[in-house]
């Protein structure tokens, strides 16, 4: 007869299983740091020998990468779907809106991965976090350009803007979660005005900037010639 603490075998196929393994760490490591998870607790939550957890993701820190990989597929900002007939603040809005749902989720997972547990920074998560980040900015770009039908290449500045956005929103994310300092109304009204706000104001504004430094730098390479000229007739 089982014991409550033994495994619960079920027969079940080679990727259920992985999926199976995965969302229970996934639960494990967003309820506990780290180092307070073994592959024993991640084995018995899963209904598994230790060794089949072994078999599928190798090591513990593996198991972790992971997670945070399969965590990050729910990209690290909101991302939009495509929502024909949708202005660009309702796609946004929505994105926000599931943005947050899995942060709900996965609380734990989420500020251990981006820092915010006082673990440090890890080299191979940041790199998949800075893989998301790239993504999501992508898509974010492409929402825009959908809602406003462009097709030129989108500009640096615009781009810049959009992973500048990607550190707006994991800010906004530890101050809901972690420090309590907003409400999930207030950091989902923060997360969708900025995003507005950058787009009708900020971006414009560093392209302004950007012409401006362009203007004085061709001014400044037209009147050298000159000046060379008035000092060899002196």
């Amino acid at each position: 007869m089982a014991t409550a603490s033994s495994p619960r075998w079920q027969r079940l196929e080679h990727d259920e299983r992985r999926a199976q393994i995965l969302a229970c760490a996934r639960r494990l490591f967003s309820a506990r740091n780290y180092d307070a998870v073994s592959t024993t607790d991640i084995a018995r939550e899963a209904g598994v020998a230790r060794g089949l957890l072994h078999h599928y993701f190798g090591t513990k820190r593996d198991l972790y990468l992971e997670v945070v990989r399969s965590l990050m597929r729910m990209p690290s900002n909101p991302v939009p779907q495509q929502t024909p007939g949708g202005g660009l603040e309702a796609v946004i809005s929505d994105s926000v809106e599931r943005w947050l749902r899995m942060l709900e989720r996965n609380r734990g997972t989420w500020l251990a991965a981006i820092g915010a547990r006082g673990l440090g920074r890890d080299r191979q998560v940041e790199a998949i976090l800075d893989q998301a980040r790239e993504e999501a900015a992508e898509r974010l770009i492409g929402a825009l350009q959908s809602c406003e039908a462009a097709s030129a290449p989108a500009p640096d500045e615009l781009r810049a803007a959009m992973r500048a956005y990607s550190g707006f929103a994991e800010a906004a994310s530890v101050e809901w979660l972690e420090r309590r300092r907003l409400t999930r109304e207030q950091a989902r009204a923060l997360l969708v005005r900025g995003f507005m706000s950058i787009v009708s104001e900020v971006v414009p504004a560093v392209e302004h900037a950007g012409v401006k430094v362009a203007v004085r730098q061709e001014t400044s390479s037209a009147a050298e010639p000159s000046r060379a000229s008035t000092e060899r007739q002196h």
